[in-house]
């Protein structure tokens, strides 16, 4: 070990912008690409062992009757037997391949975030102690042998080997190979934007890092398991469609079953005279039966089930937004209230100075001058715009005020909720002194220095509030006098472009939006009907917070919010969807079933409309494939039993050419429409705000209608080519 001083960090040299909220493309079907067609037919293959496909019982059932029908056609083959058994196997491997292109983007991902976890090497700090410059101990060890608590020094160059929080100092840091944004960001300790993924690499400065992961267990191994797929867990919803899917096939396969023993009592021979040999015998019975049996139970949803859930997952993605469960995105699609905070969601998050109000006997300039000096060392947003608002608005001029040898300048802290600067002799016995901030802060500060505020500094701040501003009150203390309050400088928090529109879809499917904040109940309420939320949280506490949620949960709603910061983490692990931020606290991202790495707050909108079309194409498709069964009747049953119940033959509206025509272009339709719905399946039924009953009548006329119509269509087209095969017709 080599024993070594550190001298205080520097970060005046940082540089960096704020990395942009991305927006995915919106995914494609992705089997029109033939070259992922390629890539996920080995991974089809390999899902037809039944130990895979038994999570499947629909598709499992069609696998145990195509080697059944393999059987029958080995041991007397024909024409009809191969087409059918073929179509049957084609039938199970259309199924597995709609799971493995839905998989194949996740693995590609997959496979990018590996690069990033590559073996890393770690400087390991011993008996480092915060905040001093003691001596202390550095030593090098693999990233792979790190604890929870360990401590870290990465610097200008390293790739940060462990998710943690940065103790010490600031840096930019590169995350592109975790979020795709090649932006760099800043982190520093002792705030929201603390929290360091391992994989990114530090572009400047050094930081201090405090592993929070043990090994194996880091934030880029979960997502490697949940966009592969390996810890994919169905979700309460597919749960139960399984269910009614297996009960669905439960019940046809006792009515197929039924069928043989009626067939030789009425001897029917499934539908032909005797003297049609193509399907009399035994083994062209079973074969018959088997057709009729995948045809009737709900092959197309069963097919799509599981491809449907994973692409919900990966639009997710696409929009770097990562999903700790499939429940998740199932519960945001349900969401009855959502969160919303104000500053950075539902406005732009800087306020902007816009005016001095001057008190009676003051006049605008001195106000403006006295704000300008109490802003020098405020390197926020709303500081930088008074002194621009001076600069500009007042007439001061573009040059830095004269500022007398003895200065000190006072920094906002929460407690004091001021923040200003002592000119003249340093500390409390100087000349004059300036405090700008909140206005309770500022006028109790006035009194405990012998001034008496007018009440038109009350009906000033009273007016700004009233209207969604932020009044900051103004005052001086000169050595010897009363303080006394100049004037209020008004802060404009503006109103995202849109938000309104955008909640006025929300209100249209039935979601009531909160606007949570800390502002003053006046300033809220102005905002929230600027913006058009339902109802505002003002002056919220995380223990506020969590008590909303609780309250709306139990009235039976499903809540989502979106938080960054440690004080956010029990209202995130309460609510149903708890987007954290990936540049908050890591308490924040441990709390959150979501974890959005582009930092984006009103994505928590996007998120909601992603759930709703998960479930609004989960349920289309499910529509679509049970009122497939319809024309699959008119084509079997006739086959089947026209030539001894003669009056059957009614059913065939299609005009079919002949049984065993009939039964395969049912079968060959069965398999090809999976193929045709995959890429809706991936890329999802488009959304429009509508309530319940809109989106249920929407739904039925067009796959409920669409699903009845369509195979009629099908069936007597591929029937017209189907009579062209030897051996068929």
């Amino acid at each position: 070990m080599t024993t070594v001083t550190r001298a205080p960090h520097d970060a005046s040299d940082a540089t960096t912008t704020d990395r942009p909220a991305a927006r995915g493309d919106r995914p494609g079907g992705g089997l029109l690409d033939p070259r992922q067609l390629l890539r996920s037919l080995p991974d089809a293959l390999r899902k037809l062992d039944p130990r895979t496909l038994w999570r499947n019982p629909v598709m499992l059932i069609v696998e145990i009757g195509a080697v059944f029908t393999t059987v029958l056609t080995v041991a007397d083959p024909s024409v009809f037997a191969v087409a059918i058994t073929g179509w049957l196997w084609l039938t199970v491997l259309f199924a597995t391949l709609a799971e493995a292109v839905a998989e194949g983007r996740g693995k590609a991902q997959a496979a990018t975030l590996r690069r990033a976890r590559r073996d890393t090497v770690a400087t390991r700090l011993v008996g480092w102690t915060p905040g001093t410059a003691a001596r202390y101990d550095e030593e090098t060890v693999p990233a792979s042998e790190l604890r929870r608590g360990d401590v870290v020094v990465v610097a200008a160059g390293d790739v940060v080997p462990g998710d943690g929080d940065v103790v010490e100092g600031i840096a930019s840091v590169d995350e592109s190979a975790i979020t795709g944004e090649s932006a760099p960001v800043i982190r520093e300790s002792g705030g929201d934007r603390s929290a360091v993924t391992g994989g990114t690499r530090v572009l400047s400065d050094r930081i201090v890092v405090r592993i929070t992961q043990e090994p194996g267990q880091s934030f880029v191994d979960r997502m490697i398991s949940l966009v592969e797929g390996a810890d994919r867990q169905k979700t309460p919803n597919e749960i139960a469609l399984n269910v009614l899917l297996a009960a669905l096939t439960v019940v046809f396969l006792l009515a197929t079953v039924t069928l043989q023993p009626m067939a030789v009592f009425a001897k029917s021979y499934q539908g032909a005279a005797p003297d049609s040999p193509a399907i009399t015998d035994a083994g062209i019975s079973g074969i018959v039966l088997v057709a009729l049996l995948v045809c009737l139970i709900p092959t197309t949803i069963g097919a799509l089930l599981s491809a449907i859930g994973i692409a919900g997952m990966d639009r997710l993605v696409q929009r770097h937004v990562l999903a700790m469960s499939g429940r998740a995105v199932e519960a945001a699609g349900d969401v009855n209230t959502l969160l919303l905070d104000k500053t950075g969601t539902i406005t732009l998050g800087n306020r902007q100075a816009v005016a001095f109000r001057p008190v009676e006997g003051v006049d605008a300039g001195s106000v403006a001058d006295a704000a300008r000096l109490s802003s020098l060392a405020d390197e926020t947003p709303e500081g930088r715009s008074v002194v621009v608002l001076a600069r500009n608005g007042s007439g001061l001029g573009e040059g830095e005020p004269d500022l007398p040898p003895d200065v000190t300048f006072v920094p906002f802290t929460a407690q004091t909720r001021m923040s200003g600067v002592d000119l003249g002799a340093a500390g409390d016995g100087g000349p004059r002194r300036i405090r700008k901030g909140a206005a309770a802060a500022v006028l109790a500060w006035v009194r405990e220095h012998g001034g008496r505020p007018t009440d038109q500094v009350s009906r000033i701040v009273d007016e700004i509030s009233a209207i969604g501003g932020t009044p900051l009150v103004v005052a001086e203390h000169v050595a010897g006098r009363p303080a006394r309050a100049l004037g209020v400088v008004h802060l404009k928090d503006v109103v995202k472009a849109g938000m309104r529109e955008r909640f006025d879809e929300m209100r249209r499917m039935g979601i009531r939006t909160v606007m949570v904040t800390g502002d003053n109940p006046r300033t809220a309420k102005a905002i929230a009907d600027e913006a058009g939320v339902d109802d505002v949280l003002a002056e919220a506490t995380p223990e506020d917070k969590l008590a909303l949620i609780r309250r709306e949960q139990a009235g039976g709603r499903l809540v989502a919010m979106t938080g960054d910061g440690t004080n956010d983490a029990p209202a995130l692990a309460q609510a149903d969807v708890g987007v954290a931020m990936n540049t908050g606290t890591s308490a924040a991202k441990e709390a959150g079933n979501m974890v959005d790495l582009d930092s984006d707050p009103t994505k928590l909108i996007e998120i909601v409309e992603i759930g709703k079309q998960l479930l609004i194409t989960r349920g289309a498709l499910t529509t679509f494939s049970i009122a497939n069964d319809v024309a699959k009747y008119f084509a079997i049953i006739p086959a089947m039993f026209a030539g001894i119940y003669p009056s059957l033959d009614a059913l065939n509206v299609m005009r079919l050419s002949s049984p065993t025509s009939a039964i395969l272009s049912a079968v060959v339709f069965n398999a090809v429409v999976i193929v045709a719905l995959i890429p809706l399946a991936l890329r999802g039924v488009r959304h429009r705000p509508a309530s319940a009953s809109e989106l249920l009548r929407r739904n039925l006329l067009t796959y409920g209608l669409g699903g009845i119509v369509v195979p009629f269509v099908g069936i007597k087209l591929i029937d017209l080519l189907v009579q062209f095969v030897p051996g068929i017709s």
